[in-house]
Parts: structure tokens; C-alpha cells; sequence
């Protein structure tokens, strides 16, 4: 799988990128704060239905590729559309999906050729957008500048951190046997018409070796 999907993405990214840094989150003490109360306004600050552009790099090992993509996401609906070009603009794929599945709406043929990528793709659009508060019945803890939920998920458990001076979710992990298969980490939110949108995401799949950087550069209503 990890083969794989380095594969498909060496095939249309352009090389020579660096990575994108992005301000740590800034702590505050939250020792008088209610995990509820916190996450309720998380909630309330979340938008549910968006369109975003943005740069997005990926790096296997020591291979770095960039190129542009779009998402509109629904939340609410629980749909996602991708659409990502190079830097020359040419179309490398367009993929969408709901609660049925995934579909392929376009993509170039070296993608059709090796692995089920358009099921890759999905899958990551998915940790980085959607699931993004705990439910009523995960298991709450507080640390001096950190509010910590855990609940089951798969075969494993979902972790969220919530953190900084709007004590908004800063990371999504999961575990399976105790080990950590992927984090989603989340900075600098900026607001847009009352709702946060993270201007930086990284993704990491320790497991298949992977990280996704996604930088955002517009929001658009």
C-alpha cells in the first residue's frame, strides 16, 4: 500500500518543494475551563458547509511533490468533492464521496493503473475534515494547558486534543493495540464570518510513511 501510494503521487507532483511551517499553537492554563463547555463552542465555530483552495505537498521518505487543490465538504450531508492540478494546471484527479462510497470522477490514466487510489484519497480527506468532535460519551481529561477526549473507533480509539487561547482542536490521532497509526495536527485557525478554518494541516500516517501538508489560500463562501 505505502509503495503504492508513493508511487501514484511521484507520477504527477513537482519536486523541489520545502515544507510549510506553521506556527505552534499558543498555550494558555485551562484548569477553570469545562471540557463541555470548550467543545460545545468548538462546535458552535465549526463550519459545516465550505469551499477551501489550497496548496497541498506530500512527502514519502525523503521525496517531496506539491501541487493545488480544491474541497468543497458538507458535514452535515457528510459529502467531499477534491479536485487537484499541478502547477501548470493540468487536471490530475477529481474525487468525491458520501456515506455510500467513493467516487472517481476523473483521473489520469496512471492512476487507473496502479491501486485503488481514489479509496486513499477519500480516506484522508475524511480524518482531516469530518469527526471532528468527540462524542457525548468519549472519556474527557484535563492537563494545565490541554483538553483530552478518547473514544473507541474501529478497532481502535480516536484521541482529540484541544488547546490555545480559543481552545480549538489542535490534533486527531489514532491508535490501534496502543500504537499509533495517524495524526492529523491543526494551526493557526483564522475566523471567517464567525466560523475558524485552520490555515495549516499535516497529516501523518506512521504506519504506510506518509505526510500531508495542506496549506489554505482561500476560503470561499
Amino acid at each position: 500500500m505505502r509503495h503504492c501510494l508513493a508511487g501514484l503521487l511521484c507520477i504527477v507532483f513537482m519536486a523541489g518543494c520545502s515544507s510549510i511551517p506553521f506556527q505552534k499553537t499558543q498555550y494558555v492554563p485551562l484548569e477553570s475551563i469545562d471540557p463541555l463547555t470548550a467543545i460545545e463552542q468548538f462546535k458552535k465555530h465549526s463550519p459545516e458547509d465550505f469551499q477551501l483552495l489550497n496548496t497541498i505537498i506530500f512527502q514519502y521518505n525523503w521525496i517531496k511533490f506539491s501541487g493545488i487543490g480544491y474541497i468543497h465538504v458538507n458535514k452535515t450531508e457528510r459529502t467531499y468533492t477534491v479536485v487537484c492540478i499541478s502547477h501548470m494546471g493540468v487536471k490530475l484527479f477529481e474525487i468525491s464521496g458520501d456515506n455510500n462510497g467513493i467516487i472517481s470522477s476523473f483521473a489520469l490514466e496512471e492512476f487507473k493503473k496502479k491501486g485503488d487510489f481514489a479509496a486513499v484519497v477519500g480516506e484522508d480527506i475524511k480524518r482531516i475534515f469530518f469527526d471532528l468532535i468527540p462524542s457525548s460519551e468519549a472519556k474527557q481529561s484535563k492537563e494545565k494547558s490541554r483538553i483530552i477526549f478518547q473514544q473507541p473507533s474501529g478497532a481502535g480509539f480516536l484521541e482529540y486534543v484541544f488547546a490555545g487561547p480559543d481552545i480549538n482542536l489542535i490534533e486527531k490521532s489514532y491508535y490501534e493495540d496502543n500504537a499509533l497509526i495517524w495524526t492529523v495536527s491543526y494551526y493557526e485557525y483564522q475566523q471567517n464570518n464567525g466560523k475558524y478554518y485552520p490555515q495549516g494541516i499535516i497529516l501523518k500516517h506512521h504506519v504506510y510513511g506518509y505526510s500531508l501538508t495542506v496549506k489554505l489560500k482561500e476560503i470561499r463562501n
